[in-house]
């Protein structure tokens, strides 16, 4: 925790920062209310200890000031000259604890305990808020709600290892989940009530990053006007989850191995180096391997996050998760809209089976997203996707819906519907997975009928 004492026996204010360093919280000291006051306008403090004697002013009107300025501040006051009359108004005032000076250790520590659990008390508040915003603002991604054997594999790496304090790389093409899935090892691990923090690492400049993580002093760059705290204290005790690490500027890099090997970091123009705990989880689309050998990413912070390592399997190759998906997208969306959406046209599974979803779920959360507000009929018909998406709709009709009079066999029907999923993914792997059986009986049916597969004969 972040103390400021408010003293102006400088005496007794350095040996209550001494002891408050001692303790492994971080302490400053000031002589005065109003620079007190100030301090608090400038930067972010967990808690203040303040004198009720500051010479010509009164620490009991500077609480009031406190008070106006953050009412959720935890305010503990002390005196020399102690009475009951006092700490009565003290606690009328918002005060939560009073100490007479001079205190003992033993003392302090009663109050510190009582802090931490007002700090704790705040925070879940604060989540629970959050986590109520979340959910009237957008729907859970159902990346849970799976069949493929590609994606449980995934989960249950990534539950076993939220339960231990390991870090964990998260890798996969954009729009597979990887922040669903990294929000969801916090929630299953021992921080799940502590803070969960992103930052996205191509989003800013260097300096403005470098500043976003790890935070920043007055005047330590253009711009910088007063005391900034990061998203690594903003995270104290919970998760931090790196996006994108892979575009995280070089310059940048041995202060996050830093924070990982040593738990040590200093916020950007200041020499005091501040201890940290918490828990990172990193994710990129990039190989990182390969920016290892391009010089681009740090070898030993590479090995240093490659505790743990997952990758997201890519939406074309869970096609038994995909109507399922897509039914859940089309229920949140018609809810959302008001509209009376029932489901899909055979046809229209038929153009999502056949995409190749290079967005992955954001594609195809859009996709659906368009097609309920488009939707004419209770059914979703490919005219009402986006037009990527439908031009993949097949030209003969979908298995098992032949013409009325037809008469065609099984062996035709497979035929026709291998047929169709060869024209429309890009090697034998994916054309397997989609059908459902193995490449080799794939290879085997597709000789039998005389037929090529393109790009495939060099894939397979």
């Amino acid at each position: 925790m972040d103390f400021l004492v408010i003293d102006d026996d400088k005496t007794f204010r350095d040996a209550t920062c001494y002891l408050i360093d001692d303790l492994n919280h971080y302490a400053e000291g000031v002589a005065t209310g109003q620079l007190g006051l100030n301090r608090l306008k400038e930067d972010k403090f967990d808690g203040v200890l303040l004198d009720v004697n500051l010479g010509a002013e009164n620490g009991l009107d500077i609480l009031v000031e406190i008070q106006k300025l953050n009412p959720e501040l935890p305010v503990v006051m002390f005196t020399a000259l102690g009475s009951v009359k006092i700490a009565v108004e003290a606690m009328r005032r918002g005060a939560v604890d009073f100490l007479e000076k001079p205190f003992q250790k033993e003392q302090f520590l009663t109050v510190l305990a009582r802090l931490q659990r007002l700090r704790q008390m705040g925070q879940r508040i604060q989540k629970l808020e959050q986590e109520v915003t979340e959910t009237k603002t957008q729907s859970v991604e159902p990346i849970f709600d799976f069949t493929s054997r590609a994606m449980e594999e995934v989960m249950d790496v990534l539950l076993r290892a939220a339960k231990t304090p390991a870090s964990i790389l998260i890798l996969g093409e954009s729009g597979t989940g990887k922040s669903v899935a990294a929000r969801a090892v916090h929630q299953q691990s021992h921080l799940a009530d502590q803070p969960f923090v992103t930052v996205s690492c191509p989003s800013l400049s260097k300096e403005l990053l470098e500043s976003d993580l790890f935070g920043h002093v007055k005047g330590s760059f253009t711009g910088a006007v007063k005391d900034h705290w990061g998203k690594v204290k903003a995270a104290e005790g919970g998760t931090l989850f790196l996006d994108e690490i892979g575009d995280l500027p070089m310059e940048i890099q041995p202060k996050l191995l830093r924070l990982l090997q040593e738990r040590e970091y200093e916020r950007l123009g200041e020499n005091v180096t501040r201890q940290s705990k918490l828990r990172i989880i990193a994710a990129t689309n990039r190989d990182l391997k390969k920016r290892v050998a391009e010089g681009a990413f740090r070898e030993d912070l590479y090995f240093r996050l490659n505790v743990i390592t997952v990758e997201m399997p890519p939406l074309r190759l869970r096609p038994a998760d995909l109507k399922r998906f897509a039914s859940h997208y089309a229920t949140h969306f018609a809810l959302q809209c008001g509209r009376q959406v029932e489901g899909f046209t055979e046809e229209a599974i038929a153009c999502l089976h056949n995409h190749s979803w290079p967005g992955n779920l954001r594609e195809l959360r859009n996709a659906v997203e368009r097609a309920v507000i488009m939707a004419g009929d209770p059914r979703i018909k490919p005219c009402d996707l986006p037009s990527e998406v439908r031009q993949h709709a097949p030209s003969t009709a979908p298995v098992g819906h032949a013409k009325p009079g037809d008469l065609v066999s099984l062996e035709q029907l497979e035929n026709q519907h291998i047929r169709q999923i060869l024209s429309n993914t890009p090697s034998l792997v994916e054309a397997a997975q989609m059908l459902g059986i193995d490449q080799a009986t794939l290879y085997r049916k597709r000789k039998k009928m005389g037929i090529s597969h393109g790009s495939s004969d060099a894939n397979g």
